[in-house]
C-alpha cells in the first residue's frame, strides 16, 4: 500500500502544506486549507491512499479513505 497524503499547517510561513508520508518536503503549499485539502484529496484518490486532516494545532480533523478498505467505517458520511 502506498503513502497516506496529510494536510498541515505550517507556522513558521503560515501556509498548509500537503505531505505524503515519510517525506520531509511538502508536495504543494497553500494560503487555504480547503485549497490544500482539495489538492491532497485529488493525490489521495489518484494514489488510493487515505487523506489525513489536520488542524492548526496539528490534531487530526478528519480522514478520508479512497483505497481498497476491507473495514469500512460504520458511518457514512462520506
Amino acid at each position: 500500500m502506498g503513502k497516506n497524503v496529510h494536510v498541515t499547517y505550517r507556522k513558521g510561513d503560515e501556509k498548509w502544506a500537503v505531505v505524503r508520508e515519510g517525506n520531509n518536503r511538502a508536495s504543494s503549499l497553500h494560503n487555504t486549507q480547503w485549497e490544500a485539502i482539495d489538492t491532497g484529496r485529488d493525490i489521495a484518490r489518484n494514489n488510493r491512499v487515505e487523506l489525513v486532516i489536520h488542524d492548526q494545532q496539528n490534531r487530526i480533523r478528519d480522514k478520508d479513505s479512497f483505497g481498497n478498505d476491507p473495514y469500512p467505517p460504520r458511518d457514512r458520511k462520506h
